[in-house]
């Protein structure tokens, strides 16, 4: 690869490549339908709620599929979770619309983290890479044990 195409990591690469969890770079915008000819349901989105008990939480799910807030309430020990309004999502993780991602959640805030287990079924996923048009692809379960993540039935 000529040193002009070569991506500069995110930091969410840099903080895989520090743990040792092996993934690949990609370029691709879900948010803008550029998916490069991936499979769409191995790229998943990572929403953030606000739980009436635990508050903020995240849930993570395929881009092709609807969270239910319902079943990430009952797995999170809420009675209710909504999701964080957009103008206030970057204050609450760290990051826009589009770039959340488990990885720099879990390096700044401690929000229990929920992964559908679809994920773990298909033994990789493509989550964002902390910036927008960036994403990584890695093992759901390396993922999810890094970040402390539980995986559960989350999809409507």
């Amino acid at each position: 690869m000529s040193r002009a195409k070569k991506l500069k990591k995110t930091l969410v690469e840099q903080i895989l490549d520090k743990a040792g969890i092996a993934h690949e770079g990609l370029a691709l915008n879900a948010l803008e339908g550029k998916l490069d000819d991936l499979p769409r349901e191995h790229i998943f989105k990572t929403l953030a709620l606000n739980g009436d008990k635990t508050g903020p939480l995240i849930g993570i799910v395929p881009i092709t599929s609807h969270l239910s807030e319902k079943k990430l309430a009952q797995v999170s020990g809420n009675k209710k979770v909504t999701m964080i309004p957009q103008k206030d999502l970057q204050q609450t993780t760290g990051y826009v619309h589009g770039a959340n991602n488990p990885v720099g959640i879990r390096q700044k805030h401690r929000y229990p983290i929920y992964i559908d287990q679809v994920a773990l079924e298909m033994g990789e996923m493509i989550v964002s890479a902390g910036e927008i048009g960036r994403s990584v692809r890695l093992n759901s379960q390396q993922l999810a044990s890094f970040v402390g993540a539980d995986f559960a039935d989350l999809m409507e």
